[in-house]
């Protein structure tokens, strides 16, 4: 008889694609690294100061993973996560997109999906929660756009209204023309910012906005995890200052979010393709000579982010010997060699962790199918690159 569970494991670490259930059962890996993370988060559970960090590695060698095992790591401190991969269509210079898809893939502890707006209908208008959400939106914001907003929110009975400004909170934004109509009808009064809200220009105001609401719910804060941070190198020259600029408010955040933790992970070779190749200092004093920060400061953050270094033989045997006990329970043998012999089972796969992990499960494949098995047959992937194939927006300006 087989467990569903371990089958589930090792099917997730045979494709090679990281997940949740993954980090949570292989998490002593990389002891250093994430002792300090455990001691940030607990800092900001107690003190609930922000702060952020960048981790680098190879490709293959666990940064997914890492993020994963924070993932957990959050959860069981009861803060909520919010995952997300950057992409083309979600590129860091463009913080409303970042907003969306973080929302769309947020957790809140000891939940299985995505979403929070279960909580949110549970806040009525007065409460304790309601009062002080409605105190903050209107004093601590840059625009009081989210007072007026969150006030509709909880006082229409009209469902479409509801729906519409629930959707606002999730970053699908509504217009002001019709936020202001529906605040209208439901007060009878008109509204009146003190500054116009676009998305393009104060979207910090939902995340800090968030931030508080989590506190607020009773949350002890909120991780932000991004991967694939190396795809800003695709943008253009000023798409990608502004990317760093973004990324401060994250990494360095003097005002706004609360209680919150970011983790941006990236490729090791993005100081040197990106950061020496493309002259990202010598663009930043161009566009920018009278205002170099705070992407100057990200810039050196980015070339001094600490390097996952390679797992010693001690961490690979026990990923190794969890590995094999997972793989016995998921098909019901029982494997019976030493971890040494899987050990050498697996430099045909090279040097990456996730190639070394897919190395030793068609091992114990073979075994488990045939009582014998010949050499596995996993290749390395290439290296990450930078280089694009049509030209970049700054090459065509």
């Amino acid at each position: 008889m087989y467990d569903i569970e371990a089958r589930h494991i090792i099917e997730a670490l045979r494709s090679g694609i990281p997940s949740r259930a993954v980090g949570q059962y292989f998490s002593e890996a990389r002891p250093k690294i994430m002792k300090e993370i455990s001691a940030r988060l607990d800092g900001i559970c107690e003190q609930g100061k922000s702060s952020g960090m960048i981790i680098s590695g190879k490709y293959g060698e666990g940064k997914t993973h890492l993020l994963n095992t924070v993932f957990n790591l959050a959860h069981s401190n009861h803060m909520v996560v919010s995952y997300l991969s950057l992409s083309k269509e979600t590129p860091m210079d463009k913080l409303y997109l970042v907003y969306q898809k973080l929302i769309q893939n947020t957790y809140l502890p000891k939940r299985q999906q995505p979403g929070f707006t279960y909580e949110l209908e549970k806040i009525s208008a007065g409460s304790p929660v309601a009062n002080e959400m409605l105190l903050y939106a209107a004093k601590q914001l840059e625009t009081d756009k989210l007072y007026y907003l969150f006030r509709s929110y909880l006082n229409t009975e009209d469902s479409d209204e509801k729906f519409l400004l629930q959707a606002d909170l999730e970053g699908d934004f509504i217009a002001n023309v019709p936020l202001k109509k529906i605040y209208k009808r439901i007060f009878n009064q008109p509204v009146k910012y003190n500054t116009n809200f676009t998305k393009t220009k104060h979207c910090s105001d939902y995340f800090s906005f968030m931030s508080h609401l989590f506190t607020q719910m009773g949350y002890h804060g909120w991780v932000i995890l991004i991967d694939e941070t190396e795809l800003m190198g695709r943008l253009s020259k000023k798409a990608r200052l502004n990317a760093y600029r973004n990324m401060a408010g994250f990494l360095m955040p003097k005002e706004g979010l609360e209680s919150t933790f970011s983790i941006f992970a990236l490729s090791a070779s993005y100081a040197e393709d990106v950061i020496e190749a493309k002259h990202e200092y010598e663009n930043l004093a161009a566009i920018y000579p009278d205002e170099p920060e705070p992407a100057k400061t990200v810039l050196d953050l980015l070339v001094r982010a600490p390097q996952l270094l390679p797992l010693t033989r001690d961490e690979i045997h026990e990923i190794l010997y969890k590995i094999q006990d997972f793989h016995g329970k998921a098909y019901g043998w029982r494997p019976n060699f030493s971890i040494e012999s899987l050990a050498e089972a697996t430099q045909s796969g090279g040097y990456l962790l996730r190639t070394k992990i897919r190395a030793a499960i068609e091992f114990l494949d073979q075994l488990y199918q045939y009582g014998k098995a010949g050499k596995t047959t996993i290749n390395e992937l290439g290296e990450e690159t930078f280089t694009e194939d049509v030209p970049s927006i700054e090459d065509i300006e």
